[in-house]
C-alpha cells in the first residue's frame, strides 16, 4: 500500500474500501461473550500483584525469587503477545483461541500446585504467554464486526480487556486474603474454563486471509510498520497516554496512604471507580463509527489532559475520583478509536497490526510505570500528576501535528 493511498484513510472510515470482507457474523451475545472473555482471561495476568505479599509469607526463604514473579508474568505475556498473536493471520482463529485458552487453564492450575517457587515463576511465565489471548479475541471481533459498526464492537470487547486489568486486582486481592493465593489462581482457573465452554460453543469458523509461513509472519511486521504511517501514529499516541494511564496505577496506593491514611484493599477497589469511565467505551465506539476515529481520539488525549488537571489541583479523595473515572474515559476514547483507525488498513493482517500496536502500548506502559515511580520518589504526587499531564499533552501534540500534516 502506497503512502499516498494511506495517509487518504485519515478520512472518516466509512469511506474505506471493505468489498473484500467476509459476511459478518457477529451478533450482540457474541460480542458480550467475547468481551467477557476477555475480561476473565486478562485478569489472570494481574492477579498476582496485590498477592504478593501472601506469596513472600508463604515461601519467606526465597523471598528475592518470589518477587519475580508479576515480572516473570508480565514478560511471558510480551513473549506471546510478539511471538503468537500474528499466528492470527495464518491459523483458523477459533482453534488458536480455544487452543490458547485451554492452555491458560493448564497454567492456572499448574500455578496454584506449584509445590516451590521455581514451579511459581515457570508457571507465572506460563500464564502471561497463554494470556495474550485476548489480542487474539480482539481482532477477531473486528474481522466479524460490519464496518460501519466496527468502533462499537471494538469498544464493547475492549471495554472487557481495560475492566479485567483494573478489576483483576482488586478481585485477587479479595480472594487471596480470604482463602489463600492458591484459591485465586484456583479459582482463574476455574472461571477460565468455564469461558472456554462458552467460546467453544459460540465461536464462528474462520478461514485466516494470509498463507504465508510464520517466519514470513514475523518478517512482515517490519514492512507493515515501515509502510503504514498510520499505525505508526496510532502506536505512538496510545503509548503516551497508556503510560500516563498505567502511571497513575502504578503510584495510587502510595498516594492513598500517604495523603489519606488508607490501605492497598481501597487502592484495589479503586478499579471499580475507574471501570465507570472505561464502560463508556461502546458508546465512544459508536460515536467514532458516526463521526470517524480522529476526532474522538483528539477528545480522549484532552480528556486526559483535563484528569490530570484534576488531579493534580484538587487533593481530595472527591478529586482523586473524579480524576480517575474521567482519565479512564479519555483513555478508553482514544485506545478504541485508535483501534478503529488500524483494524481498517489492512484486513489480511489485523492480527499482526494488533501485534505492533499492542507492543508499542505496552512499552509506553512500562515507560509510565517506571517514570511515574520516579516522580514520586523526586517530587511527590505534584510531580507524579506533571509527568502524567506531560505524557498526556505529548500524545495530543502527536495527533495533532499528524491531521495538519495530512491535510
Amino acid at each position: 500500500m502506497s503512502n499516498n493511498t494511506t495517509h487518504t484513510s485519515i478520512k472518516p472510515l466509512a469511506n474505506a474500501d471493505y468489498s473484500s470482507e467476509p459476511a459478518p457474523v457477529l451478533g450482540t451475545a457474541l460480542q458480550f461473550i467475547m468481551a467477557i472473555a476477555c475480561g476473565v482471561f486478562v485478569a489472570n495476568i494481574y492477579y498476582n500483584q496485590p498477592l504478593l505479599e501472601l506469596l513472600q509469607q508463604g515461601f519467606p526463604q526465597d523471598v528475592n525469587l518470589i518477587n519475580l514473579a508479576p515480572t516473570a508474568t508480565q514478560l511471558g505475556f510480551a513473549c506471546g503477545l510478539f511471538l503468537l498473536v500474528p499466528l492470527g493471520d495464518k491459523i483458523n482463529r477459533r482453534k488458536l483461541i480455544l487452543w490458547q485458552a485451554a492452555a491458560l487453564c493448564v497454567a492456572l492450575v499448574c500455578l496454584a500446585m506449584a509445590p516451590n517457587v521455581v514451579m511459581i515463576i515457570v508457571a507465572s511465565v506460563a500464564v502471561g504467554v497463554t494470556g495474550c489471548v485476548v489480542q487474539q479475541i480482539v481482532p477477531f471481533a473486528a474481522e466479524l464486526a460490519k464496518p460501519e459498526r466496527r468502533g462499537q464492537v471494538v469498544g464493547t470487547v475492549m471495554s472487557g480487556v481495560l475492566c479485567g486489568i483494573l478489576l483483576g486486582r482488586a478481585v485477587g486481592g479479595f480472594t487471596g486474603d480470604h482463602w489463600g493465593w492458591r484459591a485465586t489462581f484456583w479459582m482463574g482457573a476455574v472461571a477460565s474454563a468455564l469461558v472456554w465452554l462458552l467460546l467453544f460453543f459460540t465461536l464462528p469458523h474462520h478461514q485466516p486471509r494470509s498463507k504465508q509461513s510464520y517466519l514470513s509472519l514475523m518478517k512482515s511486521l517490519v514492512s507493515l510498520w515501515s509502510e503504514e504511517p498510520l499505525l505508526r501514529k496510532a502506536t505512538y499516541i496510545q503509548a503516551t497516554l497508556f503510560a500516563s494511564f498505567i502511571g497513575l496505577w502504578t503510584i495510587l496506593a502510595l498516594r492513598l496512604h500517604d495523603a489519606f491514611h488508607l490501605g492497598a484493599d481501597v487502592a484495589g477497589l479503586m478499579g471499580i471507580v475507574g471501570a465507570v469511565g472505561i464502560l463508556m467505551a461502546p458508546l465512544v465506539g459508536r460515536i467514532a463509527d458516526c463521526r470517524g476515529p480522529y476526532k474522538v481520539i483528539g477528545l480522549g488525549c484532552l480528556i486526559m489532559v483535563l484528569s490530570f488537571v484534576v488531579l493534580g489541583v484538587w487533593g481530595s479523595i472527591t478529586g482523586l475520583v473524579v480524576g480517575i473515572i474521567v482519565m479512564d474515559l479519555g483513555e478508553q476514547s482514544a485506545l478504541v478509536s485508535n483501534q478503529h483507525v488500524i483494524y481498517a488498513l489492512r484486513p489480511e493482517a489485523r492480527s499482526r497490526l494488533n501485534t505492533l500496536f499492542m507492543t508499542g502500548m505496552f512499552i509506553g506502559g512500562a515507560l509510565g510505570s517506571w517514570g511515574s515511580s520516579v516522580a514520586w520518589r523526586v517530587g511527590g504526587w505534584p510531580m507524579a500528576s506533571l509527568l502524567g499531564g506531560a505524557f498526556t499533552l505529548l500524545g495530543l501534540a502527536i495527533h495533532c501535528f499528524s491531521l495538519r500534516k495530512a491535510k
